[in-house]
């Protein structure tokens, strides 16, 4: 099986990927992991790509067609992928058919987590961690037990993201529209896209995504 998730940062898509990969065995193409670990290990992909970012530049649709082709050959036949943060432009998605053809495969979902807005910027800004082992908590959410103490490990020194804030997350959503709008159209004249409410718990999400893929 071979699934798109979408949706704008925030809206979980790491974290049901995860599960897929937990409950399915399917492995999560991200393509920025996979431009790391490309880079890190020195493939001929990853050395290009890492000339292109050492000149300052964006790296191209090619480069990163290629990672996705070298992995997916890495992974066999059998191992269903999740593609997370592309395809986001209408290019990527016709290069996206075009790779899996190659390799007898075809995309059999593009499931997006719908958000609203508002509340994602509410979800998002009030996050934060224990400094000490990362555990997350939320200003409105969740919140230690006793104020001003890790729950886990009884810290009492917390952090934020520095990205966590009102304009960036804005900025993103717009983004996200912007990219992601255009390439649903072919989608869903091909009957693939299916909408979950990406605000719900995190486990009605998993379960609604589950539905979606049984049938």
């Amino acid at each position: 099986m071979n699934i798109i998730l979408l949706g704008p940062p925030g809206a979980g898509k790491g974290t049901q990927a995860q599960r897929l990969v937990e409950r399915h065995g399917m492995r999560q193409l991200s393509t920025g992991d996979m431009l790391r670990a490309a880079v890190k290990a020195e493939t001929p992909v990853g050395l290009q790509a890492k000339a292109v970012m050492e000149r300052g530049e964006l790296v191209s649709d090619e480069i990163v067609s290629a990672l996705i082709g070298e992995e997916l050959d890495a992974m066999g036949a059998d191992v269903g992928a999740i593609f997370d943060g592309y395809p986001r432009t209408e290019a990527q998605a016709g290069s996206l058919d075009s790779i899996l053809a190659a390799r007898g495969r075809s995309l059999d979902h593009v499931i997006e987590l719908a958000v609203d807005e508002d509340a994602l910027v509410e979800r998002i800004t009030g996050r934060y961690t224990c400094a000490s082992c990362g555990k997350g908590y939320h200003d409105t959410f969740e919140q230690p037990r006793v104020p001003g103490t890790c729950d886990k490990c009884g810290s009492t020194e917390f952090k934020r993201r520095p990205d966590d804030n009102e304009e960036t997350v804005r900025t993103r959503m717009a983004e996200y529209r912007a990219k992601t709008a255009p390439i649903l159209p072919g989608y869903e004249a091909r009957g693939l896209v299916s909408r979950v409410d990406g605000m719900a718990d995190m486990d009605d999400v998993t379960a609604a995504i589950e539905r979606l893929i049984a049938d």
